[in-house]
């Protein structure tokens, strides 16, 4: 995995965050968690988030069942907890035009449960700390994969995840991507 890079905040000289060679990702972790490191490629990425587009089948073998695909990608916040969310990605303006800012959260993603710009209400995914942004939208039958080398830790590094996003929705026609 190349080197995440992330700004000083005081110099704005970009840092290295993980060496390749002793680094965080340059061993197994002692516990996989979602979240805490996991490391994977665009290809095997992609698969998992076709595959629940898919309802839980990938090239045609039951991986989840229908049920828990449903229970991982529709929101399971109380109204409480979506106020809250809503106050927090308000509050934090360089993340508030996130994807995942528009609803509310499954079970290990966010959930769309809004329509806030280009993307319908059932979009799934996350925009990751680390400068990764995945979606997929059962409406129009995508998924997008954004993976950089910045992390999400200035304005502008969220900004390049909205202005992909607009992009991906600005390419479909009837429908269809190109």
């Amino acid at each position: 995995m190349p080197p995440l890079y992330s700004p000083d905040p005081q110099t704005g000289e970009f840092l290295v965050w993980d060496e390749a060679v002793g680094g965080r990702h340059s061993r197994p972790p002692a516990f996989a968690g979602g979240g805490g490191g996991l490391n994977s490629t665009v290809d095997d990425y992609h698969a998992y988030f076709r595959m629940l587009l898919n309802h839980g089948v990938h090239e045609g073998w039951r991986i989840l069942s229908r049920p828990a695909v449903e229970l991982m990608t529709t929101n399971r916040l109380t109204p409480a907890q979506l106020t809250a969310r809503e106050t927090m990605a308000r509050d934090n303006v360089h993340i508030s035009f996130g994807q995942g800012q528009h609803g509310g959260w499954g079970f290990g993603m966010a959930v769309r449960t809004y329509r806030g710009d280009y993307a319908p209400v059932g979009q799934f995914g996350w925009d990751g700390g680390s400068g990764t942004s995945t979606y997929a939208d059962p409406v129009n039958g995508i998924t997008g994969i954004l993976l950089t080398q910045v992390g999400a830790s200035t304005p502008d590094s969220m900004q390049l995840m909205h202005d992909f996003w607009t992009t991906v929705y600005q390419s479909i026609d009837d429908g269809h991507s190109r």
